[in-house]
């Protein structure tokens, strides 16, 4: 079972664990006007992020939705916020260059994707991680961040689609 942390200490990973080289797998989450918003199969930026209504999270997508425009590839934050939450944070923080889906109907994402906090105070919430995939769907850059409290890597995910 993968593991990361949250503030210092281990917590436990569910879900089917998607790594480099693998086909990522193809999911639907939900947009904030519960519209389907599509993950995997193309070439993407895939962050996922416990709730988009915590400080590091909130950076995290302002940090992609900045940088998003400098490139071709689709960016998708995925959450477990519920959609009204998800897009009133967009409509506040002038979010427009990036997809904000919520995983919170069955958790097909985190599932699918092996990031689903099994145990502790975040239990049932996604991880801290980012996949990159390319044209074909295949995972060319995975981060589970070390710790969820931690940013992600920027500049790595961005060189891995250049």
């Amino acid at each position: 079972m993968a593991t990361t942390k949250l503030k210092g200490n281990i917590v436990n990973l569910a879900g089917n664990e998607v790594n480099i080289g693998d086909k990522a797998p193809k999911v639907t989450v939900i947009a904030h006007d519960l519209s389907e918003v599509k993950v995997g199969g193309k070439a993407q930026i895939i962050a996922a992020v416990p709730s988009l209504d915590t400080p590091v999270c909130a950076e995290e997508t302002r940090k992609f939705n900045e940088d998003a425009v400098q490139t071709d590839v689709e960016v998708v934050v995925v959450s477990m916020d519920l959609p009204f939450a998800a897009g009133r944070f967009c409509t506040t923080e002038g979010i427009e260059n990036l997809k904000v889906g919520s995983d919170f109907r069955n958790k097909d994402f985190a599932n699918a994707y092996g990031v689903l906090v099994a145990d502790g105070p975040l239990q049932g919430v996604t991880c801290r991680a980012i996949f990159v995939t390319n044209e074909e769907g295949i995972v060319i850059h995975k981060e589970i961040c070390e710790d969820i409290t931690d940013e992600p890597n920027y500049e790595a995910v961005f060189n891995a689609i250049k």
